[in-house]
């Protein structure tokens, strides 16, 4: 595991839910030099069986994916005990309200639009992800 100097994201796991290969690249650089550990799935569906088999402290998931979409995945999540609270952050294009209250009905903790600042999105891990 990459720690930065001050170890902000040490042994912090995150399960970052992306289809677009280039936005996960840039994703997951952007987390690991902060110090977090990342695992990268395709879908939703990908990302449970990653969910099943390690455990992360936060999920970053796209809406818009193959196999299974953000919404789906999401109340697949909350629907296992030990995800119930881990924080979920839908990252997409989407700005919609209605997405948004969608996102938020199944179970979303924050909803961040794409193109997104960086540094926004550390600060928000940093404030949703338990220390």
């Amino acid at each position: 595991m990459s720690t930065d100097s001050a170890g902000m994201g040490r042994d912090v796991h995150i399960l970052l839910v992306e289809d677009e290969p280039n936005m996960a690249r840039s994703l997951a650089r952007i987390l690991t030099r902060r110090g977090y550990t990342v695992a990268v799935a395709n879908n939703g569906q990908e990302a449970l069986t990653q969910l099943a088999a390690d455990r992360f402290q936060a999920v970053i998931t796209d809406l818009n994916m193959p196999v299974m979409d953000g919404l789906s995945f999401i109340k697949a999540v909350r629907a296992r005990d030990e995800y119930k609270f881990v924080p979920i952050l839908m990252l997409t294009t989407e700005s919609q309200a209605d997405m948004k209250a969608q996102g938020k009905a199944a179970g979303a903790t924050g909803w961040l639009v794409k193109p997104f600042n960086p540094e926004m999105l550390l600060q928000v891990i940093a404030k949703v992800v338990p220390r």
